[in-house]
């Protein structure tokens, strides 16, 4: 399908990284890790704002094979992004980067309780800020966390780094003739219930008119090509 993509100054995007792309041999990817860091070092100098939110994955996706309540295995999970959150946070620190990891909930001293104003306030300090702790309730996914914070802090685009390349019209591991849109609305998404992120999660975006980009991680220089016209993967419209 032809990409017919209107490219936008992006001043302000939320980066959504899955816990699992953190992951090798049940350690951190340490090599990827720095390559994220690097990627998104190069749009933080030329001033774009910048959020992220990471899964937990890698740590915690409840399947420990024994009987464990909902709620108490997304409260797991929710802390699993915190940990992913602290650590990914000390690597951009490192690469020369102002960051800041905001909760939901009181996490002691490692991180600070979100709200809007403060994050608003970090921005302007020109802090790369971490949404960590899901949404602090139970049931929803680090998806909805995602559209909910890309809502609040009134993002241009989501940008979604994923294990596949863009949003399929079905499966493309289970059916090898899967064709990727280049481009697709949201409403779309929406209505034929693809599967790319969680059906809330889409719905928020509907309502709210945030479009995405979806690519894969794995790519070389993805993340830093998602914001210019090199960018492959599916510009999801609003």
């Amino acid at each position: 399908m032809m990409k017919e993509v209107v490219m936008r100054t992006l001043n302000r995007v939320l980066l959504k990284l899955s816990g699992e792309a953190l992951a090798k041999n049940g350690s951190y990817n340490e090599e990827e890790i720095r390559r994220i860091a690097g990627q998104v070092k190069a749009r933080y100098d030329q001033g774009v704002q910048i959020c992220i939110v990471i899964g937990g994955g890698n740590i915690w996706r409840g399947r420990t094979g024994v009987e464990i309540d909902r709620p108490k295995s997304d409260s797991i999970g929710m802390l699993a992004t915190v940990m992913n959150c602290i650590y990914v946070s000390e690597h951009f620190r490192y690469a020369g980067m102002k960051t800041a990891v905001l909760t939901p909930f009181v996490c002691g001293n490692f991180t600070e309780l979100f709200s809007k104003d403060l994050a608003m306030e970090y921005l302007k300090q020109k802090k790369v800020l971490f949404f960590a702790g899901g949404t602090g309730h139970p049931y929803f996914t680090t998806d909805t966390l995602m559209s909910l914070r890309a809502i609040e802090m009134e993002v241009d685009m989501i940008l979604a780094a994923k294990s596949i390349d863009g949003v399929y019209d079905k499966d493309p591991e289970k059916y090898p003739d899967a064709v990727r849109f280049d481009t697709i609305s949201i409403d779309e998404v929406v209505e034929k219930q693809l599967g790319v992120i969680d059906l809330f999660a889409s719905c928020l975006l509907q309502e709210h008119r945030i479009p995405m980009r979806i690519f894969s991680l794995y790519e070389e220089d993805s993340i830093a090509k998602s914001l210019t016209d090199e960018f492959n993967g599916t510009e999801v419209t609003i």
